[in-house]
């Protein structure tokens, strides 16, 4: 794998810091710095998506024909690592980066005319309806039921750790249409606008205080027959694609690694409480090397995904192993910005969000307020997008053959 970018990639890494630096906002940036959850708000998110919008930016991991970039999956890495670099706000991933990519694989051309532009320009904001209670690793076991009446399907159960369902207007569900086959079999991909009678959502508080997931309680909603993606019982099949695609081609060390560096800075500034600084405590520094270590390490393993991907191989189970360690490592990093701010790293500021004029005002310092909510939030990590324990099995039967 050549390592080198080619005249072709550098010239385009100069055009993304160039537009970075033109159309990317400091209150933006200031927003994405101090968002201690895994999703920012959307106030900022779709700020962001409207700006990469008007540029055609937006849809760079869609085809081409779907009104994608046509990047190839060097200059998407470019993009999202120079995003990461700049502080870029997240976008709204669930609509752009799992939903838009299965609706290109698997809708009706008028799925495709309809659903994506809506996607692209911000009037639809998306929510993925997988988890149930009983039924998030073992996604097989869901009990969320879609039956045919009156020309459309009638859904009822409930759906668990719903990210933005609060802010969402449709949500995309995994529901289960026939029950007398084998349990994968039975199950279907349906979606549902969220604007209509039989749908409660109900907040679900995170450690840190956070409302950034929900309960969402389905009675006799209604979908038409056309809001079904695939054919009835492929449900399964197109879960098995989006999950591979919320687990890989994704670029997680960048921004690992751009964390890294802004906690060497700090430790340059922060006491040790022995006279000298945290720069000087060997401890504290090996440990944050070990991170810096593991993180190029996944960088490579995201460029080898990348490398197969640009052959035109999908993802693959081996993101598995990238959705694993970039997990393990986010809450390593996040641990050792609690432990480079000693007591002040302690303190958990819940007032939302900590950024713009009415946030409150930080005891210490900012990096310091948003230690522990972050630390906090990113013990789901190694549970959302599958566990660090289904991921081990994954890549047990699927790359190691046991």
């Amino acid at each position: 794998m050549d390592l080198n970018f080619s005249s072709e990639d550098e010239a385009f890494r100069t055009e993304v810091r160039a537009f970075l630096d033109d159309n990317l906002p400091e209150y933006l940036r200031a927003g994405m710095r101090a968002t201690p959850s895994v999703f920012v708000e959307p106030d900022i998110g779709r700020e962001w998506q409207r700006i990469l919008y008007e540029k055609g930016w937006l849809a760079y991991n869609w085809p081409l024909d779907c009104g994608g970039t046509g990047w190839t999956t060097v200059q998407r890495y470019i993009f999202e690592k120079e995003c990461a670099l700049a502080d870029a706000p997240g976008l709204p991933v669930l609509g752009l980066k799992l939903l838009g990519p299965v609706i290109c694989r698997f809708g009706t051309a008028e799925q495709k005319a309809e659903i994506l532009p809506r996607i692209l320009n911000g009037t639809d904001y998306w929510c993925q309806g997988f988890s149930e209670p009983g039924a998030g690793s073992d996604l097989a076991s869901l009990k969320t039921r879609a039956e045919k009446k009156d020309g459309h399907y009638v859904i009822n159960g409930r759906k668990l750790w719903t990210t933005h369902a609060h802010h969402a207007s449709h949500i995309f569900c995994l529901v289960r249409t026939n029950p007398d086959c084998k349990p994968q079999a039975g199950i279907s991909f349906i979606l549902v606008d969220m604007a209509q009678p039989g749908i409660e959502v109900r907040p679900i508080k995170g450690l840190a205080g956070d409302h950034e997931v929900n309960e969402v309680y389905i009675d006799d909603a209604i979908a038409p027959f056309e809001n079904l993606v695939g054919e009835e019982g492929q449900g399964w099949t197109i879960a098995k694609f989006l999950l591979e695609n919320e687990r890989g081609g994704a670029c997680h060390a960048p921004k690992l690694l751009a964390d890294i560096r802004k906690l060497r800075q700090a430790a340059a500034r922060e006491p040790d409480g022995l006279g000298g600084s945290m720069a000087e405590d060997s401890a504290f520094m090996a440990a944050l090397a070990f991170a810096e270590l593991e993180s190029q390490a996944l960088e490579m393993t995201e460029l080898r995904v990348l490398a197969e991907m640009a052959k035109g191989l999908p993802p693959g189970p081996q993101t598995s192993l990238s959705k694993m360690i970039a997990s393990t490592l986010r809450q390593k990093v996040d641990g050792l910005a609690v432990r480079l701010f000693g007591y002040a790293g302690l303190a958990l500021e819940e007032v939302r969000p900590l950024y713009g004029n009415d946030s409150p005002e930080p005891l210490y310092g900012k990096e310091a307020q948003l230690a522990a909510p972050r630390y906090l939030n990113s013990r789901a990590w190694t549970i959302f997008g599958g566990t660090n324990e289904v991921q081990r099995t994954i890549i047990a039967k699927t790359v190691l053959g046991l």
